[in-house]
């Protein structure tokens, strides 16, 4: 009888944290979606910015180097991945300005899940993506791209998309939480833009010189555009290496093993902070 209330007890005492956890959890990211409506500019820039990109590399550039057939159906997927790393710096800006104001420091100390911070931190970084995800598809669709397969790939190839943000997210945390500053998202920002154009977003790896085009089939956001493109019935870069063949596998494996990595770091790290 009494292993049974102990049982009985420790169930509900796990379940009253787990509802703390939730609850806390919800509360940082209501504080984190109040900025979009205090902030409306910064919301609106960081929507429009990719969509400008897109429609410098559809009209004003054009040509997509080794693509065969219509560029903006190559081009628009390659641009929805790019945008899910980009997303990265948003992040990391956001994350250094609530250390450097000591806001997490605050949160810290008050009676609440440890946490709840970078859960509502990604949660509201994730409803943000989706929106600008939703956005590109809309003017991905207004300038001609098209999807050519069932909705059920439609639904694959945008969580493809969104894992790879959601990766890219906590490699943002963590180099947040290292940088400390505002000012030094600018270095990442010098190795963020390479590592995004260093892919087959804009033009194919077979235009490429062979050691480079190797590099770019094995890039994570390669292999998600690839991926994203097959699930579209759009044109892919071409290619018969493992990467190119395997592109599905690799858009799963990779932000897995990103997360894998970086997720923990990440938390070890805001537990550290206060040291």
């Amino acid at each position: 009888m009494s292993a049974t209330i102990h049982e009985v007890s420790t169930a509900l005492a796990t379940r009253s944290r787990l509802g703390w956890a939730a609850a806390d959890s919800w509360t940082m990211t209501r504080r984190e979606l109040a900025h979009w409506a205090r902030q409306p500019v910064q919301v609106v820039v960081g929507l429009v910015f990719p969509v400008m990109l897109l429609l410098m590399f559809g009209y004003l550039i054009g040509g997509g180097q080794g693509v065969d057939g219509d560029f903006k159906a190559y081009l628009v997927p390659g641009m929805l991945a790019m945008t899910m790393v980009f997303g990265l710096e948003s992040t990391m800006l956001a994350v250094t300005q609530d250390l450097g104001k000591g806001v997490i420091d605050r949160f810290r100390s008050m009676p609440m899940t440890s946490g709840a911070v970078l859960v509502g931190r990604s949660v509201a970084d994730m409803l943000q993506s989706a929106v600008g995800l939703a956005v590109m598809l809309a003017v991905g669709y207004a300038i001609g791209w098209r999807w050519h397969e069932g909705f059920g790939s439609f639904l694959g190839a945008v969580g493809l998309l969104l894992l790879l943000r959601f990766a890219m997210l906590w490699v943002g945390i963590f180099l947040a939480m290292v940088a400390g500053k505002p000012e030094l998202v600018q270095a990442v920002q010098i190795l963020v833009w390479p590592v995004g154009f260093l892919s087959n977003a804009l033009a194919s790896p077979a235009s490429m010189p062979s050691w480079l085009g190797a590099i770019v089939e094995w890039n994570p956001l390669s292999a998600t555009a690839t991926a994203v493109r097959g699930l579209f019935g759009n044109p892919d870069a071409g290619g018969d290496s493992w990467a190119a063949t395997h592109a599905e596998l690799l858009a799963v494996a990779w932000p897995v093993v990103l997360i894998a990595v970086f997720f923990p770091l990440a938390v070890r790290r805001f537990r550290d902070l206060s040291r």
